[in-house]
């Protein structure tokens, strides 16, 4: 059965309190840690982080497993609301959450599906203890809508995508990876979901809606699907945030990004990153291109931009992470390879000469037949980082003959994760 989306008045009333509620703000009896099943594709993947990495700090304060419990146990209840956004409310008001409790209980959840798909790290080079690498994921998770209403995966099962347990397999891939920096695409379930359980573990984020979202069109929809920002609130200090509505050839487009501009608490290092997500479809390439132009043209007024104790001279550095739904051949690709920016793409270090893209983000069935595409990418200001390691890409054989999504994997589109570091060597504020 479809996941009901409509909540009744008493919630759409109390959405709010319950989700505060949900989150351990008021007092509850101490839940039983669930047993989680054990299987080596589900542990976590080392990276050689440190000790004292901050995302990790943020994310076991203050916290306990009972509260964690008591989060996930209610989510099949806010999961039932609609989308409503409380501007008083927000995400330092969380208590903090146990990733690792969370995480359990996620594979609690699932023990019935087939273990998530293994990827192991690619290290390109050892990471410096004096200059922590920033963990980015990018991912665009398939907006529950379009999943079920829209896209038609001819060879997903419709409980595969079930809301009920698939909620549960997305937050189990960022749990495992625990980025510092989280870009994500089709978020339609931002209220009720990923913002207020992923600001239980530290987060701060912003959502851009798409403004004509197709979602819409989809009986029982959770509103609009956008893209989402997170970052770790405990790392970084937000000194902006962009909401842009991207322009193709003179005129509005239903395309939106949002960019942030973060300094780094610990070493006073500034950083600007974003995330999109371009137009679809074959045949609207020059559209993508056009698009593409005018975010570039946005990043370079924004990057271009002083603020107080920043002591880069040649504008501030960038992160961009996206759903270009362009293979590396079209031109919105080689516009961001030679804008004037200086961005290069992070999982060409996967290829053998550093210089290909993979062969796939992305492989799934439509009706329209099989699709198997390189659409997403992880940009960054190559003066200012280097690569430190990247998730690889899964193969054909464990993606299996059905393609994606799938009972072990919830989204058509693949995470990309990688650690960056600044080349330079930070100044650390005092």
């Amino acid at each position: 059965m479809h996941p009901a989306r409509r909540c009744s008045s008493i919630i759409h009333r109390d959405l709010t309190a319950l989700i505060l509620s949900s989150l351990g703000t008021h007092p509850k009896k101490s839940a039983t840690p669930k047993i989680s099943r054990h299987c080596h594709s589900r542990a976590h993947i080392p990276l050689s982080r440190s000790n004292s990495s901050p995302i990790l700090q943020a994310c076991q304060m203050g916290s306990s497993s009972s509260s964690s419990s008591r989060l996930f146990s209610s989510l099949p209840q806010t999961l039932s609301s609609t989308p409503l956004a409380d501007p008083h409310v927000d995400d330092y008001e969380y208590e903090q959450a146990d990733p690792d409790a969370l995480l359990r209980e996620c594979e609690e959840v699932l023990r019935n599906r087939p273990p998530r798909l293994h990827r192991d790290i690619m290290r390109i080079r050892a990471s410096s203890l004096q200059n922590e690498p920033i963990r980015i994921m990018q991912w665009n998770i398939l907006a529950q809508a379009l999943g079920e209403g829209k896209d038609g995966f001819v060879r997903c099962p419709m409980e595969a995508l079930n809301w009920s347990e698939r909620k549960y397999l997305i937050l189990e891939e960022i749990l495992t990876y625990r980025p510092d920096v989280l870009c994500l695409q089709e978020v339609d379930h931002y209220f009720d979901t990923f913002q207020p359980v992923l600001a239980s573990l530290g987060y701060q984020s912003s959502f851009c809606p798409k403004p004509c979202s197709p979602c819409l069109d989809v009986h029982n929809n959770n509103g609009p699907d956008g893209c989402a920002l997170f970052f770790s609130r405990r790392r970084f200090q937000l000194l902006q945030t962009n909401h842009l509505r991207l322009a193709a050839m003179m005129l509005k487009t239903n395309q939106v990004a949002i960019v942030a501009t973060l300094r780094c608490r610990l070493t006073g290092q500034f950083f600007c990153v974003a995330v999109t997500h371009l137009k679809a479809r074959s045949g609207w390439e020059a559209f993508r291109s056009a698009q593409g132009a005018h975010l570039l043209q946005q990043l370079r007024n924004i990057t271009t931009q002083s603020y107080p104790e920043m002591e880069q001279e040649e504008g501030i550095p960038l992160v961009v992470c996206g759903d270009f739904n362009a293979e590396p051949s079209e031109e919105v690709y080689r516009r961001f390879m030679t804008s004037p920016l200086g961005l290069d793409s992070a999982y060409k270090c996967l290829s053998e000469d550093g210089t290909t893209e993979p062969p796939y983000t992305s492989w799934k069935i439509r009706p329209s037949g099989e699709s198997c595409s390189t659409l997403d990418y992880i940009w960054y200001t190559e003066r200012a980082f280097c690569v430190d390691a990247v998730l690889r890409i899964p193969s054909e054989e464990q993606i299996g003959p059905d393609r994606l999504p799938s009972y072990h994997y919830p989204s058509d589109h693949l995470s990309l994760v990688c650690d960056l570091s600044f080349n330079q060597q930070p100044h650390r504020l005092m």
